[in-house]
């Protein structure tokens, strides 16, 4: 990675990191990987948080964590607009990046700005939010995407949808990749015993439970299938609550399937790395996905994949998956009978899983966002230029 300089020193790189001061999940982790990378090349980076970080290790000398003690919601959207620009105006920084969808209004002229965007559930899925969030993200994204003199999208579906909804965008948005986070060295299958599994095979889902994964089609699917499909295969589903009412052990008990139905709730690295490499395959019905983290660690383990045919899933899934439409039970019920009973489909995309997955990399991501940082900067230090004195 080639650092950009000011005067002989490392440009200095301010970072919205709110994401690492709480449990990770799929952007906290894209926040966490890119950030290791920066510093793994020495970038000198500025981490501002609302709290004290509990995800990575940040004693590098070149990282510098700016953490306040600031509780509750209304008071992290306060310290996002007046704490932290305060902060990278005083730490002089460069470049600003925020990584999750936002950027502060009050930074100084002279910093440039980039802004990842993950997806715009908002717009194509605001339904599966919560209200207050999804008033955020209308209110917060186009003032981001307006000030930024980058954009990075995780997608080309995604990028589209940015061009579309933001025509202010169009120019300056850079389709990166998100990577694979290498999994855990396994436990074996018995291990799995200690969270309710039984000895037959089972498919998993990964992700917070919350409307937008679509896991009620999902159970209802997998409840129609014939007594001898199901009852020799159970489903795992692993990921914290989320909101929206998605109870799965009801669900489950409704629909008379809670035998053949494991909720593990949110498990640690260590044990996810197990439930992936000793599942048949995962399953990703999602109605919206900006991209779809799941997918490529399950395809790294050499899990195919279930997933919806809409957004970046199939993008992301690339020909190791097999694709249905979300919104059709009947459909996803087909899809999981074949990947649950045709061998012969299962062995092939099981074959080009590892492949899809090694396109995906966090080092390659990283390198190709910094030299997003330095196109910004290029374009900051122009219009500067260009501005009477």
């Amino acid at each position: 990675m080639a650092l950009i300089r000011r005067g002989g020193a490392d440009v200095r790189l301010g970072v919205d990191a709110r994401l690492l001061s709480q449990p990770i999940t799929g952007i906290g982790r894209y926040l966490w990987q890119i950030s290791r990378e920066f510093l793994a090349q020495d970038a000198d980076i500025f981490l501002y948080m609302p709290g004290q970080p509990i995800a990575g290790d940040w004693s590098a000398p070149n990282a510098h964590v700016r953490a306040m003690s600031v509780r509750g919601r209304v008071g992290r959207m306060l310290w996002s607009q007046t704490a932290m620009p305060y902060q990278a105006a005083r730490d002089q920084v460069d470049v600003f990046w925020g990584a999750a969808h936002r950027l502060p209004r009050f930074l100084p002229s002279s910093i440039a700005r980039v802004v990842t965007i993950h997806d715009l559930v908002w717009k194509h899925a605001g339904e599966t939010m919560r209200p207050l969030s999804r008033w955020m993200e209308q209110r917060l994204m186009p003032e981001a995407v307006q000030q930024a003199d980058r954009v990075v999208a995780v997608s080309h579906s995604t990028a589209q949808a940015i061009e579309d909804e933001f025509p202010c965008a169009r120019g300056k948005v850079r389709v990166i990749h998100l990577g694979v986070t290498p999994l855990a060295t396994p436990e074996t299958r018995a291990v799995l015993a200690t969270v309710g599994l039984d000895d037959r095979p089972y498919f998993l889902f990964v992700g917070t439970l919350e409307p937008r994964k679509n896991l009620r089609r999902l159970l209802r699917a997998y409840a129609s299938l014939p007594a001898s499909v199901r009852g020799g295969h159970q489903l795992v589903v692993a990921g914290g609550s989320g909101w929206g009412g998605v109870d799965i052990a009801t669900l489950a008990n409704e629909l008379g399937i809670a035998r053949d139905v494991v909720v593990t709730g949110y498990v640690s690295d260590d044990r996810l790395a197990t439930l992936y490499a000793h599942a048949r395959f995962l399953a990703m019905p999602s109605l919206y996905e900006g991209f779809g983290l799941p997918l490529i660690e399950a395809m790294s383990c050499g899990v195919p994949v279930l997933t919806s045919n809409v957004s970046s899933l199939p993008e992301v899934a690339g020909d190791a998956g097999v694709l249905v439409d979300p919104l059709d039970e009947g459909a996803i019920a087909h899809g999981l009978q074949q990947m649950l009973m045709d061998d012969d489909l299962h062995r092939t995309l099981s074959l080009r899983a590892k492949n899809v997955a090694a396109r995906f990399s966090w080092a390659k991501a990283a390198r190709e966002t910094w030299a997003v940082f330095e196109e910004a900067l290029a374009v900051r230090r122009a219009e500067h230029q260009r501005r009477p004195s």
